[in-house]
């Protein structure tokens, strides 16, 4: 630890941070911060101002703590040299220290549920009578709640589901709940707050674990190499409402699926609320095996939708909010109309508008500052689709190589993927047909013409090819947008 100056240990800070938040958030809130000393395993960093200081203790309170552990040692601490604006009687710029607030008892940090035990504490957990009610920590973000997650058209089915959850865990139609949907959709939101409404109301009545994939993945190994095995399974079965995120990244992982399908089947079958989330439908996550697919539909599948305008809108209003400030509805109009495909984006917008206004001390944000502030955000939000692109799209949806498409085979499913990726590039691409032709292995305009025809028709009389047409363009205007 000697060997540590405060640049190196903020430069291993800021590694560790980089891969937990998102790029946009990195850039707004921790990139302006400046190393100042590091002393006593204390380590002070400069913040541009005490809206800033605030801001990193209430959202990134638990990930800076935890990071500061990592790297200096458990008795390592944080403390923030604050820039206060100078006044015409200061010659310069000065500075006040401010230590990272304590821990509050009802805001515990989180904890590697395995590594933690959670089986490690306890050698032989069937002889601990009540260890069903044994304190666990839910690893759940405070934050997550349901009066912050604004209800709309795009979500209203897995909202209501999940309250409905919330109000009687393990004893509704919805078991297991599996919320899928685009990344930024609100899928971490939602089925955390259920297990927060859960810890809320019921106490300590039920077991509350909410845990990534990657992480149940990783508990798995570490169980199996320790010969832990059994007290990694005994642990989880033993959970009463068990919430797993991204459960697309068990794809592929055949050891992994078959331990994950005898605590859900042994949890299902003790009445255990088991909650979900994916970024696609249960039948559409590649390499899982069938037994685990048919159990994902078991309950309620409900995905989430991009939101519609008025719930933008109403998103940018709680989140302004939230950060306690009042956005002119002008402001809030040009960011809903501009960031359209998820929620993430509209979050990101609100985050560089107010780190832009705390760092170059602007007490009123109006629309002109917004369009300057953001407009390399808008630019990059709407990317122009590519005929290569979609041609993807519909290959992976269909299962082909992208190839075949260009090829001149007259195979029935490669025919129907070809026309249906050319009725899409002319309507999502500015190019002309005798392009789109080129595109396709040196087809002439004649036949991209044919194709769009035989694809409307289809659409007037196919409720099925209207079916597969509207999931692609869901797609394609999501990675447009």
């Amino acid at each position: 630890m000697d060997t540590l100056t405060a640049a190196s240990a903020w430069s291993e800070c800021l590694e560790i941070i980089q891969d937990n938040i998102s790029y946009q958030k990195y850039k707004s809130w921790f990139e302006p911060i400046k190393p100042v000393k590091l002393e006593n395993d204390t380590l002070t960093i400069q913040v541009p101002s005490q809206f800033w200081y605030e801001w990193l203790e209430e959202h990134y309170y638990n990930m800076l703590r935890s990071t500061i552990a990592k790297v200096l040692g458990k008795g390592g601490k944080l403390e923030y040299s604050v820039l206060v604006e100078k006044s015409d009687r200061m010659e310069d710029n000065r500075s006040i220290r401010l230590p990272q607030r304590p821990s509050p008892p009802n805001n515990p940090q989180p904890v590697n549920t395995f590594s933690d035990y959670h089986p490690g504490k306890i050698e032989n957990p069937f002889v601990i009578p009540g260890i069903k009610k044994a304190n666990i920590e839910s690893n759940l973000n405070n934050n997550y709640v349901f009066e912050r997650y604004i209800e709309g058209d795009c979500n209203r089915l897995a909202r209501s589901a999940a309250m409905a959850i919330s109000e009687n865990p393990g004893k509704n139609s919805f078991n297991p709940l599996f919320v899928y949907g685009g990344t930024g959709l609100g899928k971490t939101h939602l089925v955390q707050s259920i297990g927060n409404k859960i810890k809320q109301d019921f106490g300590d009545e039920f077991a509350v674990l909410y845990v990534s994939s990657e992480t149940f993945t990783n508990e798995f190994v570490q169980a199996i190499r320790n010969n832990r095995a059994s007290e990694f399974t005994t642990f989880y079965r033993n959970i009463d409402v068990l919430i797993v995120d991204d459960i697309q990244f068990f794809s592929g992982k055949e050891k992994t699926q078959e331990e994950f399908f005898h605590i859900f089947n042994a949890l299902h079958q003790d009445g255990k609320q088991i909650i979900l989330s994916s970024d696609r439908a249960p039948k559409d996550i590649p390499d899982i095996e069938d037994r685990l697919i048919s159990r994902f539909s078991w309950g309620l599948s409900a995905d989430l939708q991009i939101p519609e305008y008025e719930t933008r809108f109403a998103i940018l209003e709680r989140k302004a909010n939230d950060n306690g400030i009042t956005l002119d509805p002008n402001i809030l109009e040009f960011i809903a109309h501009n960031f359209k495909s998820n929620v993430r984006d509209l979050e990101g917008a609100i985050i560089k508008l107010l780190a832009t206004a705390s760092l170059k001390h602007i007490d009123e944000i109006d629309l002109q500052l917004a369009k300057s502030v953001l407009k390399d955000m808008v630019k990059s939000s709407h990317t122009q689709i590519s005929i290569e692109a979609i041609q993807n799209y519909v290959c992976d949806h269909f299962g082909i190589d992208t190839n075949k498409v260009r090829e001149k085979t007259r195979k029935q499913e490669i025919v129907e993927a070809r026309q249906i990726a050319m009725f899409l590039s002319k309507k999502y691409t500015k190019s002309s047909l005798k392009t789109i032709g080129l595109q396709f292995g040196g087809r002439d305009h004649s036949t991209v013409i044919h194709a769009i025809s035989t694809v409307e028709e289809r659409l007037s009389t196919s409720p099925k090819h209207k079916r597969i047409l509207s999931e692609l363009e869901q797609k394609i205007e999501v990675a447009s947008l």
